[in-house]
């Protein structure tokens, strides 16, 4: 182990990484509940700032993947589907295999500059996580109750309000139709739902939920003009990555293949949407399945997109805006502070600490929903 990687191993290392995500991320979170008095005056305005600001925020993570933990991403994309990604409307559909494919998509957004306008369909308890739900929330991400009456009503407004971003100033709404990660267990209950139902089988996806799928797409006909087809794999010769192991700057290797169809080619009603669906994800399926097998995606060439600065230089100025103060306060503590302000301090840090494994367990498998299954497995009983 060389010197730099024994570095951002230590603990102390963690700790100020997850100090400089807090301290900015409260100071984004507040700029965003100010800027809210902009919206009645002019939505457009109000999106261009809670873009520059989500930017600022995410592009801490792309900075984890790209620059700390030094990740490396094979993307199998045609060159055709290449040029357009970041130039328009788009949603970005990706399987919910790991832990950390989101992370990884993530960084091929940064890469094509979609990073800043990526929202997400969420389950509404993500609203509350300090930080990241409050900036989604900001942003207009969309949150489901998980009940089809109330997220029926909430697909429309929500989708009403996005189409309505102009162009060029393109959105990705990022959507994991699985609604939850893969575990042996609702892999278990999925492949007993598809075989009663006559769905098509799967060896490393859970079935995909097809309602609101065919809702989305029912209302962005004309508006929004692509879903990318995202199928992440990481490497079977080695442990699956976390996020904990980005954070601690252990090298990340993945690879993905990206597939573009156009919206308006997907089929209108909710039975055949939700066919074109499952379909799609049998054919991610063998995809990974051929990954795990050969260490490649088939079908479409690698591409070889180089990283940004943008990322490396925020990430510099949110180190030095808010580590300095924080290092002249510590100072004055251990120099000339009372026994109460290192008390204070200590509390603080416990409870930063107590923040971030909370916030953490939101990308741990073991900590994923089990939404849909239980009520799916009583029906076929």
């Amino acid at each position: 182990m060389g010197a730099w990687s024994w570095f951002k191993g230590l603990i102390v290392v963690q700790l100020l990484l997850g100090y400089i995500f807090l301290a900015s991320g409260f100071l984004v979170s507040f700029l965003m509940l100010v800027g809210m008095v902009i919206w009645p005056f002019s939505k457009t305005l109000y999106r261009k700032y809670t873009n520059f600001l989500s930017y600022a925020l995410w592009s801490q993570f792309s900075f984890l993947a790209h620059w700390w933990s030094g990740a490396h991403c094979d993307l199998y994309i045609s060159p055709e589907d290449q040029q357009m990604l970041g130039k328009e409307h788009c949603v970005c559909m990706v399987n919910h295999t790991y832990e950390i494919d989101w992370l990884m998509a993530w960084m091929m957004a940064e890469r094509h500059g979609m990073l800043g306008n990526t929202k997400i369909y969420g389950k509404h308890i993500l609203r509350y996580v300090p930080i990241i739900g409050w900036t989604w929330y900001f942003t207009e991400s969309i949150f489901l109750q998980r009940n089809w009456d109330e997220d029926k009503k909430i697909l429309e407004k929500s989708i009403s309000e996005l189409v309505t971003y102009p162009d060029p100033f393109w959105v990705t709404l990022l959507l994991f139709p699985e609604g939850t990660r893969w575990t042996p267990e609702k892999h278990a209950i999925c492949q007993k739902i598809a075989k009663e139902k006559g769905y098509p089988e799967y060896k490393h996806m859970l079935l995909p939920r097809t309602k609101g799928f065919a809702l989305s797409m029912e209302l962005m006909q004309g508006k929004i003009p692509t879903v990318l087809d995202v199928t992440v794999g990481f490497p079977t010769d080695r442990p699956e990555p976390s996020l904990m192991d980005a954070i601690a700057g252990k090298k990340v290797t993945c690879a993905m293949i990206v597939r573009r169809y156009a919206i308006k080619d997907i089929p209108s009603t909710e039975e055949e949407a939700g066919k074109w669906l499952r379909d799609i994800y049998k054919n991610k399926d063998n995809e990974l399945i051929h990954y795990k097998q050969t260490g490649k995606f088939q079908g479409r060439p690698v591409i070889e997109v180089p990283r940004r600065y943008y990322d490396i230089c925020w990430y510099i100025f949110w180190t030095l805006l808010t580590c300095v103060p924080l290092f002249q306060y510590l100072a004055f503590v251990v120099l000339s502070g009372s026994v109460m302000h290192k008390l204070i301090v200590m509390a603080v840090i416990v409870a930063m600490v107590l923040l971030m494994k909370w916030m953490i367990r939101f990308t741990e498998v073991k900590h994923g929903t089990s939404y849909g299954l239980e009520k799916k497995e009583k029906k076929t009983q």
